[in-house]
């Protein structure tokens, strides 16, 4: 499995996204392509421990059990519910968020699993750092896809 700390799959992950243009369309969702970037963006901050989301209570109840899903080779489910911290529903400059993605991406990577936070992810609970950057490529890459990049 593929994970963010690993700079073969950094640069793929930045190739995809330098592919993307503001007319991208996405082939699922609702997101147009600058929404989903600042999406992507909003979850590596709080990954990389710049920002915080609550614990749902959903998360507490039942996210341990779907917490395999998150790590292993498994595609995401389209059209999946998102915590409301990560709604991105308001009109983005695409340049402005594909250079915050870019830069989030590049700092998560390089400061590796010792810059990863410590605080437990909001739905699933307690990652490893490891955890962390796999799941963090595979969100990427599940809405990088979605966007057919």
């Amino acid at each position: 499995m593929k994970n963010l700390y690993e700079p073969a799959t950094l640069d793929d992950v930045l190739r995809r996204i330098d592919a993307l243009v503001p007319s991208t369309q996405h082939a699922w969702g609702k997101m147009d392509v600058a929404q989903m970037m600042a999406h992507c963006a909003t979850s590596l901050e709080v990954a990389a421990g710049r920002r915080s989301a609550r614990r749902l209570l959903i998360g507490r109840l039942i996210g341990p059990l779907f917490k395999k899903k998150f790590i292993d080779d498994s595609e995401f489910t389209k059209n999946s519910p998102t915590h409301p911290t990560f709604v991105v529903a308001d009109r983005r400059d695409f340049q402005t968020e594909k250079d915050r993605l870019v830069e989030i991406i590049r700092a998560f990577s390089g400061g590796g699993p010792s810059g990863c936070t410590r605080e437990p992810h909001s739905f699933f609970g307690p990652l490893t750092t490891e955890e962390w950057g796999l799941g963090m490529y595979k969100h990427l890459d599940h809405h990088l896809r979605q966007f057919r990049v």
